[in-house]
């Protein structure tokens, strides 16, 4: 699984739909068509490609109005990156985002990185992959 890194990746699979969504997270998916890829960079020769292995490919987007503290993204991050992992072999070829959109409750997770928090966003993107796994 490769990592998207910039931002013309990361706003092409936005634009694509919405395949999962829990309480937390939601899951974009842009499905690679390789002719597509072939034919613009035939048309923009000097252009890189957009997605130039063609491979499954994953994001993770973590807004600071969401998560204040950098240690906090960071940590979301991780697990979001980590359990993708274990879901690789399950997802078709095309690139995905997995998008916080909702913070996680300062009260009920008071410390920035703790291992409940961890866990309850581990617990949660396996949810999220699973029922994108199903939906594709």
């Amino acid at each position: 699984m490769q990592r998207l890194k910039t931002r013309p990746q990361f706003q092409a699979v936005l634009a694509g739909s919405i395949v999962a969504r829990t309480t937390h997270f939601a899951l974009h998916r842009n499905a690679l068509d390789a002719k597509a890829v072939q034919a613009k960079a035939e048309a923009q020769p000097d252009a890189r490609a957009l997605f130039p292995v063609q491979t499954t490919w994953i994001g993770a987007m973590v807004p600071k109005r969401w998560a204040k503290r950098a240690v906090t993204r960071n940590a979301i991050k991780r697990q979001i990156y980590t359990v993708s992992d274990d879901f690789s072999q399950q997802y078709p070829l095309a690139a995905y985002v997995v998008r916080l959109r909702r913070e996680f409750s300062r009260k009920e997770f008071v410390s920035a990185s703790s291992e409940q928090l961890k866990l309850a966003v581990r617990a949660e993107v396996q949810a999220l992959l699973q029922a994108g796994a199903q939906a594709v």
